[in-house]
């Protein structure tokens, strides 16, 4: 990559017809700043892209980034809003699209009642939009049912960060601080593909002399970085922390000192790891003793350390104990709080820890309040200027609205920045579902695979053109300037949300104009709570650039490392658990012989709605895939690069073999950015953590077939 210098110069010699778009990159949590420029041409434009110097990424792009401005210039966006007849959509006015949303949700909600109106939010969301969207669904709505797909990217991390430390931030430290850590255990994060900026923070690390652990049943670009591989077997991670933390006890490795005057529950802990059987945990896990043990000591011997989990590790129905162990990890060795030493979760959307900060999760209320807490409540009615007793109660995961949805409990459902179809696990039954609502309103950019069977399309804005602030995966809060006009008659959610609420006859409670005056609100809304924003202002972004929560004051720095002397919790103590050995919901069978795991590939992002729209990124990986092990593949007579057919008990697809000894023996993988007959979530498992109502998606049992000869 060239200096930063020399780029930065060749934009700002760029000729004067040229616009120069400043904006942030609008897929993954690190939220790389960068430059778009505009090059007017006389038959057709085109364009450079350049990294922008800034903290998180340190002028970094990947490819996604690179090639983002593709899908916001696509001709393929949706634009003028479209409502369903006769089979087919035809072009409505705005006006027309408005009343149609009054009319049909007014007529709901007068023969079923307020929770028969469904909203489905996203995690890509600006935080101004995810937090007019809670207010939207709990004041223009008054129902209890709002959600959104990040449930299925942190809620095991979230609930177990809540819990263990009383606060939920991603990184509990600074991205820098990984520098100093002498050991790093990424478990279930593919950073190399997911969050490739982020990879020179960890090459820098082991330059540094740090010896850097993966957990993964595979073998990745992450894998590779690593001195040490666990190959653990789909599901069995809490199992595998748990022969880890009996290795640090017994070895001396504990913080006895830390323990003492900062956590409670470690008698419960050491008396639940001295019955914990080594040889047993191997089996189970399928990793060898000598590697847990040699993982556990590099971890306990390092003067500093840090973990990271991502999906592998949380989208499992044990995701929040198996978070919950890992942070034992952390606590036992007092590896937190200090330089070199913390925990992260890393934050899959782009918005993904904003999003679930204020308001689109079913239990939460702005600033991490929850909702069925009565002084939580009072305040944001106060601040909203509703009555404590008219703001509705908690409601149900994602996955539970689609049950609900099925059951015809919710009759309507408006989705905002969602592909509920293909991001839901057993995505058939969900189809199944949103075909029966009476009335499906989305909002996007895109014909999704679920705008496909809306009653009513609403055009959006891309990150060229939407002004807001989001949040990085460190807690960093970010503002993203709108450098573009909209397209066509696209408008930004927020200024949706403000015209249906008005329709129903709530505009004096949404008389928004700009994204900032929503921001204005949400600071007031979110000060004094878990995640305080109160200090944070547009200019102040403007000015330092990022500022990280909690920020309570506008003269405060913003908690750039937390628990450096106490946690969030009354007491100030962490609180640690014993961890169960788990096994996953389901097994494999004769019938369906192999464990299947999902996850990402570098050149797409989540439901590939955008992605697909880049012809780069689209030839770069233009289908689906199955990762299958030489001798795995013999066994089932199935071809390298041959069609075949993978099948659970919810239903089949057709994905293309892809042969590797990269993987384990009993398992295959699978990504996520495909729709119809290449969705992996049609036959992924619905069973969910019963703590933070996460799907299992990571592990399912399937048999895989040639498609030439398989059964129909």
């Amino acid at each position: 990559m060239k200096p930063l210098s020399v780029l930065t110069q060749k934009a700002a010699a760029s000729p004067e017809h040229d616009l120069i778009m400043d904006t942030q990159c609008p897929f993954c949590s690190v939220q790389c700043k960068m430059q778009v420029i505009e090059h007017a041409g006389e038959t057709r434009s085109t364009y450079t892209v350049l990294p922008k110097p800034n903290a998180a990424s340190e002028g970094r792009l990947c490819i996604k980034g690179m090639n983002a401005y593709q899908h916001a210039l696509s001709g393929e966006r949706i634009a003028y809003p479209m409502a369903k007849v006769d089979g087919e959509f035809v072009r409505v006015s705005w006006e027309e699209a408005y009343r149609l949303i009054q009319s049909r949700f007014s007529q709901i909600r007068q023969d079923f009642g307020s929770d028969a109106v469904g909203v489905y939010g996203g995690g890509s969301l600006t935080n101004e939009s995810a937090y007019l969207l809670g207010k939207f669904a709990r004041v223009a709505l008054r129902t209890k049912y709002i959600d959104y797909n990040g449930r299925f990217c942190m809620s095991a991390a979230a609930s177990a960060g809540n819990k263990a430390f009383g606060i939920d931030r991603g990184l509990t430290n600074r991205l820098s601080d990984i520098a100093a850590a002498k050991c790093i255990i990424l478990a279930g994060t593919n950073i190399a593909e997911c969050q490739p900026t982020l990879m020179p923070y960890f090459t820098g690390a082991k330059e540094n002399g740090a010896f850097i652990i993966a957990i993964d049943p595979r073998n990745t670009g992450t894998t590779e970085m690593a001195d040490l591989h666990l190959k653990v077997k789909p599901g069995m991670d809490a199992a595998l922390v748990n022969g880890m933390l009996k290795v640090l006890l017994d070895g001396g490795f504990a913080d006895e000192a830390f323990i003492r005057s900062r956590t409670r529950g470690y008698d419960e802990l050491k008396a639940h790891l001295a019955a914990i059987d080594l040889d047993e945990v191997s089996e189970i896990t399928g990793v060898p003793l000598a590697q847990i043990r040699e993982a556990a000591e590099a971890f306990g011997k390092a003067a500093t350390g840090m973990v990271f989990t991502a999906r592998g590790v949380e989208q499992q129905t044990d995701g929040y104990m198996a978070v919950r162990n890992f942070l034992n990890m952390v606590l036992i060795t007092g590896k937190i709080g200090k330089e070199g030493c913390g925990y992260g979760a890393v934050t899959g959307q782009g918005n993904g820890q904003g999003g679930r900060e204020h308001g689109q999760k079913a239990d939460q209320l702005p600033g991490y309040r929850l909702i069925e807490n009565p002084a939580d409540r009072a305040y944001i009615a106060e601040v909203w200027g509703v009555q404590p007793e008219d703001l509705p109660g908690k409601g149900v995961s994602a996955y539970e609205m689609m049950e609900k949805v099925h059951e015809e409990e919710i009759r309507a459902l408006f989705v905002m920045g969602s592909n509920p179809i293909v991001s839901n696990p057993n995505a058939n039954f969900v189809e199944e579902g949103l075909r029966k609502l009476q009335f499906l309103v989305v909002a996007d950019m895109f014909l999704s695979e679920t705008a496909k069977l809306a009653d009513l399309i609403l055009p959006t804005t891309s990150y060229l053109e939407n002004e807001g602030t989001l949040t990085n995966l460190e807690g960093r809060v970010l503002l993203r300037e709108a450098s573009r006009p909209p397209a066509g008659e696209a408008k930004n959610d927020w200024e949706i949300l403000c015209a249906i609420a008005g329709t129903l006859g709530k505009e004096a409670y949404f008389p928004f104009t700009s994204a900032e005056q929503i921001f204005e609100e949400l600071r007031v809304a979110s000060r004094g709570g878990i995640a305080d924003y109160y200090g944070i202002t547009y200019d102040r972004l403007r000015r330092e650039e990022g500022v990280y929560w909690p920020c309570p004051s506008p003269d405060h720095p913003g908690e750039k490392r937390l628990f450096e002397t106490s946690f969030a919790h009354p007491d100030g103590r962490a609180e640690m658990i014993a961890v169960d050995n788990h096994f996953p919901d389901e097994q494999v069978s004769g019938e369906f012989p192999l464990y299947l795991t999902t996850g990402r590939v570098l050149s797409h992002y989540l439901t590939g709605v955008q992605t697909r729209r880049s012809h780069t990124l689209a030839a770069r990986s233009f289908e689906s895939f199955m990762e299958i092990h030489p001798k795995t593949a013999k066994k089932y007579r199935i071809e390298d690069d041959s069609l075949i057919r993978l099948e659970s008990k919810r239903g089949s697809i057709v994905v293309r073999s892809k042969l590797t000894r990269e993987i384990r023996e009993d398992t295959v993988f699978v990504p996520m950015h495909w729709g119809d007959i290449q969705n992996v979530n049609k036959i992924t498992n619905q069973a969910l953590d019963p703590t933070c109502r996460m799907p299992g998606f990571k592990v399912c049992a399937v048999n895989a077939k040639p498609l030439v000869g398989a059964n129909s």
